[in-house]
């Protein structure tokens, strides 16, 4: 009975994570650059990775699953479907394997997981996923030879933006608890943080001169107030944005090739995503560091409030016993509070002093 309980909890989570990686797939052919396949943003990928983090590396089948379906309703034929969702499957598996194996914390404790999402979870991982799928549709004829760079970059950097974007957003998001006590104050600028990011972003992109950046100080504004659960979904409505403004061509972008187009796209969508992920995870180490400061100093008032009260120190007194039975450390002299009375050296009388 445990175990058929077992198996059809894992056949849940494989269904889980399959419907997924099949509606992230949705969202993003819908900003397809290169045929109906290649996009500057491929949430899929963030999605099965944060499910292999989630529920586990068993649950893999339903990322090859979802990437079945996806590409069966693309096509173009048989063998190129099976050998892309082949790619699929194994570029966030090969993520996950290359994260687990170096430590990763999937609740971005410091500085190093970032930069370990980044180099082996986005950039590295990533490239079996854009090789084999751009190799399948040149053999396939969707893509020509002249053209097999422009798509390979496209589908490496919306891969990776996939990793860089979705998988934190949704590893950060499981351990988010809503407080009872929520100030109207805090909601509202959150709300005011996703809007005016919205709005400038907006804006940017539709003028012809390239404002982008002006993006920047709302990300870094929701790091420091929010951490990641509010830098995140900044990072995804500019870049979100962005990556609409060069499909439907606004004029930030027009006039630019594929290659032109990729390299100013991605090169912002990196940079909001590091920015969202770097500051806000220094920020929230800033801050527990400074919670831990201020509990060292409660503590150490409570304990001089007890003692100019008069009150014994309960604490120190239950670590006396403790001390005193302790041997002392190799190669070093035996604190005084293991001496007893005892212990202490006998006064000689001197010879020359008369006794009587």
């Amino acid at each position: 009975m445990g175990r058929f309980r077992s198996n059809a909890e894992l056949a849940l989570w494989i269904i889980v994570a399959a419907v997924a990686y099949f509606a992230a797939a949705e969202v993003g052919l819908r900003f397809a650059l290169v045929g109906d396949q290649v996009t500057p943003l491929w949430p899929p990928t963030g999605v099965a990775l944060a499910c292999l983090f989630v529920f586990g590396l068993r649950v893999w089948p339903g990322v090859t699953l979802g990437a079945l379906v996806v590409n069966a309703l693309l096509g173009p034929t048989l063998p190129a479907v099976l050998m892309i969702a082949l790619g699929n499957t194994v570029a966030p598996v090969a993520a996950y394997l290359l994260l687990k194996r170096v430590g990763f914390r999937s609740d971005f404790v410091g500085v190093r997981d970032v930069l370990e999402l980044v180099f082996l979870g986005a950039l590295a991982a990533m490239l079996i996923s854009a090789t084999l799928g751009t190799v399948t549709l040149l053999v396939a004829g969707v893509v020509s030879a002249h053209a097999f760079w422009g798509a390979w970059l496209v589908w490496w950097t919306g891969d990776a933006m996939g990793v860089l974007l979705i998988a934190p957003l949704i590893l950060v998001g499981k351990g988010i608890r809503i407080p009872k006590a929520l100030s109207p104050l805090r909601a509202i600028e959150a709300a005011m943080l996703a809007v005016g990011t919205s709005v400038v972003a907006v804006s940017a992109t539709v003028v012809s001169a390239n404002l982008l950046f002006l993006v920047f100080p709302f990300v870094t504004w929701a790091a420091m107030r929010f951490h990641l659960a509010g830098a995140l979904p900044c990072a995804l409505i500019a870049s979100t944005v962005a990556i609409v403004a060069v499909t439907r061509d606004f004029p930030a972008f027009s006039g630019l090739d594929l290659t032109a187009k990729m390299i100013t796209l991605q090169a912002f969508n990196g940079s909001v995503a590091l920015t969202a992920l770097i500051h806000a995870t220094i920020t929230a180490q800033r801050d527990r560091a400074r919670q831990a400061v201020d509990d060292t100093c409660t503590q150490l008032a409570q304990t001089v409030l007890t003692i100019t009260q008069g009150r014994p120190l309960e604490g120190v007194i239950d670590t006396a016993p403790r001390l005193q039975t302790q041997p002392p450390t190799p190669g070093t002299a035996p604190s005084s509070r293991q001496f007893s009375p005892r212990q202490l050296p006998q006064t000689q009388e001197s010879p020359g002093k008369n006794r009587g």
